[in-house]
């Protein structure tokens, strides 16, 4: 069996991740999903979820959310590069339509 074909065969985050131009802007998912990797690194670094915790509440297997978390480690400069354009993205939105809901002041 050809090298190549051994190594993608037991290449998971590739089997697992894909990059598609019209889904989610082009961003890494999870294949098959609209789950971005950089949702699941949020979920897991910055919220404290544990990849069986991520799986169950996002009907993923540990299979999908490690090969995400590879991904994310692997690729971690553009993974943050995504997280701060989405964080630009709100706030732009945020103050171009502030809430129409009064802030409680606690």
């Amino acid at each position: 069996m050809d090298v190549q074909i051994m190594t993608s065969m037991f290449n998971v985050t590739e089997t697992h991740i894909t990059k598609t131009p019209e889904i989610a802007g082009g961003k890494a998912c999870i294949a098959g999903r609209r789950i971005r990797v950089q949702d699941v690194y949020v979920w897991h670094e910055y919220n404290g979820m544990s990849a069986d915790e991520v799986a169950n509440e996002y009907d993923l297997s540990l299979a999908q959310v490690y090969a995400a978390l590879t991904y994310a480690f692997d690729h971690l400069d553009e993974i943050q590069a995504d997280i701060r354009q989405s964080e630009t993205v709100i706030s732009s939105v945020q103050e171009r339509y502030p809430s129409k809901i009064a802030k409680n002041k606690s």
